[in-house]
């Protein structure tokens, strides 16, 4: 399996701690967020890492050297010169990316013990463009689906904003994990250039194609990209350290 890491983020929320180094090297137990995400990702069968960087990009390169790329491929897609969202970021990786088979697309400052392999498998068996990890949770902005957990739409709480891609009785409003997997055609359809939002396209493609949803409520999930589930996922991790942390030894 192969894996891309969006890791090119200003991580406002979490200032000042970002006032010196990216999103990614924020720590949790002693470990930066990009690190964890590595870890996870290899412990589950990933054998391919494409990372993108921006924000004190030196150091997320810096620290790669020095884990001595985790002893698996690590790619890096260098947007240094400008900052090109998720969807803008991802369609830039692709000259790096193996698109012959689907690729798991995720978030630096998402802590979860969602088996990506599981959703990999019921990726497959959809046959959809796209698979989004969702789950129940509060947030302002939600991904609104049918009752066979087909991408309907997009809702802003705050704003009452609705983005409907096709007609749907009830559409659930579920909120996105930060976990994708898109298939080898998805790069075919994304038409647009520059800074935007992934978001963007999969609202476009649910019109004419199939992006499921993939829930797993019963997993833990931290987005720990604010100060307060920073904190969260230090406490959780003094309780119990992930599996994936095992056998990985801390840098002196």
């Amino acid at each position: 399996m192969e894996a891309m890491i969006f890791a090119a983020g200003l991580g406002t929320r979490l200032r000042p701690l970002t006032n010196d180094k990216p999103k990614a090297m924020v720590e949790v137990d002693g470990i930066p967020l990009l690190g964890h995400a590595i870890l996870n990702l290899k412990s589950q069968g990933v054998n391919s890492i494409t990372v993108n960087v921006h924000h004190f990009a030196k150091k997320i390169t810096d620290y790669i050297r020095a884990e001595n790329g985790f002893d698996i491929p690590i790619q890096i897609s260098d947007e240094t010169d400008q900052l090109l969202d998720t969807g803008g970021g991802l369609k830039k990786a692709k000259l790096l990316l193996d698109s012959s088979n689907p690729i798991i697309v995720c978030n630096v400052d998402i802590i979860t013990n969602l088996n990506v392999k599981k959703m990999m498998q019921a990726h497959r068996k959809a046959n959809a463009i796209a698979t989004l990890a969702i789950r129940n949770r509060s947030t302002s902005r939600y991904l609104l689906f049918n009752r066979k957990l087909n991408l309907v739409g997009w809702k802003n709480v705050k704003t009452n904003e609705v983005k409907m891609s096709r007609k749907a009785e009830q559409p659930q409003p579920i909120a996105f994990s930060g976990f994708q997997i898109i298939s080898p055609t998805f790069f075919d359809h994304m038409k647009q250039n520059g800074k935007f939002s992934i978001v963007e396209t999969y609202l476009q493609l649910a019109k004419t194609h199939k992006i499921k949803g993939y829930r797993h409520d019963q997993d833990y999930w931290l987005d720990v990209g604010k100060p307060e589930t920073l904190k969260q996922a230090n406490s959780l991790f003094q309780e119990k350290k992930p599996d994936y942390l095992s056998n990985h030894k801390q840098l002196e």
